[in-house]
C-alpha cells in the first residue's frame, strides 16, 4: 500500500514538465554534496604529501627543516625567479689593487712603518653585506637550495696569502667561475687586523657552501705578515694555501705606480729604492721591496706549513696562459678541471686575458679599469741594481720551491 502511494506522488511530480526538471535537479545537487563530502577527507590530504615529498629531498641533501613556510619554499621551487647580473664589474674595480688595501700612502713613503686602510670597518662590513645581497641575488637557480635553508658557512680550506700586486684578484675571479668554489669577494684581512675578533665572525663572512664545494678567501697581505702562519696552522693545519708570485722589479714598480696614482706628491721611485744613491744601497724597510724577498716569507710559513701544501702560481703565466696556471689550481684543489682555454678570450686593448661569462652572468668581463695602468719610465740603472739585488734571493726562492720562474 505505502509503495503504490509513493508510485503515485513519484508520478504526479513527474507529470508537470516544470517539477519534473526541479526534481532532477535536486537529485543531481544531493549526489554532488555526497561526493564533496566523501573526497573532502582525501583532498585534504594532498596538499601535505607534495610539500612532504620536497621535504624529503631537502632531508637527504642537508637535513632540510620542516618549518610553517615549507609551502612558500615550495612554490619558490615550482617557479624559480629568474637570475640578475651580478654587479662583477663593481666587485672587481680594484683589479690588481686588492681592493680591501686602500691605503693613503704606504707607512713606508711616509717613514712610519704603519699601512692604513682608507674605510672604516662599517664601510668594510658594508660592502661585505652588499656582496652576500648580490651573490644571492645573481645565484638563485644555481644556489636554490641555500635559501631554503640548506648549505652552512665553514671556514676556508683553501686561501690566497699573497702577494700583492701579484695577480690575485685576477686569480680570484677566475676560480669562482668553477661551480664547486665559493669564495668571499673582499679581503677579510682576519689573520693580520681582525684576528681579535674570533673564528665565529670570520666565519660568518664566509658564503654557504653544499658538500663537495671549497670555500675560499684571499688577501694578499698574509704573505709578508709574521703571526699569520700560526694563526692559520691553528685554526686548521689542513689548510691549502696558495701564493702568486712575479717578478719582484716589476712588482715593486706596479706597487708604487698604484700608491702614485693616488698620492702623486709622493717622492720618485728611485729616491725611495735607495737609502743611499751614491752608495747604491737599497732600502729594505720600504714595503714595495720588502715583499719582493719571497724567499724570507717563504721561510716563515715553512715552519707551520709542508711544501705540500703551498702552490705557487706564476703572475706571468696567469696573463700568458690563464686555463694552464687555472688547471694546476684546480689539480691541487682536488677539483675537476672545468676552467679550461673556451672560458677566456685575449683582450687587445687590455693586453690581458678576460673571462667569456663571468660568475652570475652571461656577458663577457674583464678586470676592472685600474688593470694595465702605465708605469711611469725608470732609470735603467735603477731597474738594473734592483735585478742585483733580487738575484740571490731568486736563486734561494727557485730551490724552496723547485720552480725557476725565470726572473733572471
Amino acid at each position: 500500500m505505502e509503495y503504490s502511494l509513493f508510485c503515485q506522488s513519484l508520478y504526479a511530480c513527474s507529470s508537470s514538465p516544470v517539477k519534473k526538471k526541479l526534481f532532477l535537479l535536486g537529485i543531481m545537487f544531493l549526489l554532488w554534496v555526497y561526493m564533496l563530502y566523501s573526497c573532502v577527507g582525501y583532498c585534504s590530504g594532498m596538499p601535505s604529501l607534495v610539500v612532504d615529498s620536497y621535504r624529503g629531498k631537502d632531508t637527504e641533501s642537508s637535513v632540510g627543516k620542516r618549518t610553517e613556510n615549507s609551502r612558500v619554499d615550495l612554490m619558490s621551487r615550482l617557479m624559480p625567479v629568474k637570475p640578475q647580473q651580478q654587479a662583477w664589474v663593481d666587485d672587481v674595480e680594484a683589479d690588481y689593487d686588492e681592493p680591501s688595501v686602500r691605503t693613503a700612502v704606504s707607512r713606508d713613503l711616509l717613514h712610519n712603518e704603519i699601512e692604513t686602510d682608507e674605510r672604516t670597518s662599517d664601510d668594510w662590513d658594508g660592502e661585505m653585506r652588499g656582496e652576500q645581497q648580490q651573490r644571492s641575488a645573481a645565484e638563485p637557480s644555481a644556489m636554490s637550495s641555500f635559501s631554503n635553508g640548506s648549505g652552512s658557512k665553514k671556514l676556508p680550506q683553501a686561501i690566497i696569502i699573497g702577494v700583492k700586486k701579484g695577480g690575485t684578484r685576477a686569480l680570484l675571479e677566475f676560480l669562482r667561475v668553477h661551480p664547486d668554489i665559493r669564495a668571499v669577494g673582499a679581503e677579510p684581512h682576519f689573520f693580520d687586523r681582525n684576528y681579535n675578533n674570533g673564528l665565529e665572525w670570520y666565519r660568518e663572512l664566509m658564503p654557504k657552501t653544499l658538500e663537495g664545494q671549497i670555500t675560499m678567501e684571499k688577501t694578499p697581505s698574509y704573505f709578508v705578515t709574521r703571526e699569520a702562519p700560526a694563526r692559520i696552522s691553528a685554526m686548521s693545519r689542513d689548510t691549502k694555501l696558495i701564493v702568486v708570485v712575479r717578478d719582484p722589479v716589476t712588482r715593486a714598480i706596479s706597487d708604487y705606480t698604484q700608491t702614485l696614482s693616488k698620492k702623486p706628491d709622493i717622492p720618485s721611485f728611485e729616491s725611495l729604492t735607495f737609502k743611499n744613491r751614491s752608495t747604491g744601497l737599497i732600502d729594505t724597510s720600504w714595503s714595495a721591496i720588502q715583499i719582493g724577498i719571497y724567499a724570507k716569507h717563504l721561510d716563515n710559513w715553512l715552519q707551520y706549513f709542508p711544501m705540500g701544501q703551498i702552490l705557487f702560481v706564476s703572475g706571468e703565466r696567469l696573463i700568458s696562459d690563464p686555463a694552464g696556471e687555472l688547471g694546476r689550481v684546480q689539480d691541487f684543489l682536488g677539483l675537476k678541471r672545468i676552467i679550461t682555454d673556451k672560458h677566456f678570450y685575449f683582450n687587445q686593448t687590455k693586453g690581458f686575458p678576460c673571462l667569456k661569462k663571468a660568475e652570475g652572468s652571461s656577458k663577457p668581463h674583464c678586470l676592472g679599469k685600474t688593470k694595465g695602468r702605465t708605469h711611469p719610465n725608470i732609470n735603467p740603472e735603477v731597474v738594473q741594481r734592483l735585478r742585483d739585488f733580487y738575484r740571490p734571493f731568486n736563486m734561494k726562492f727557485y730551490q724552496m720551491t723547485g720552480h725557476n720562474f725565470g726572473w733572471d
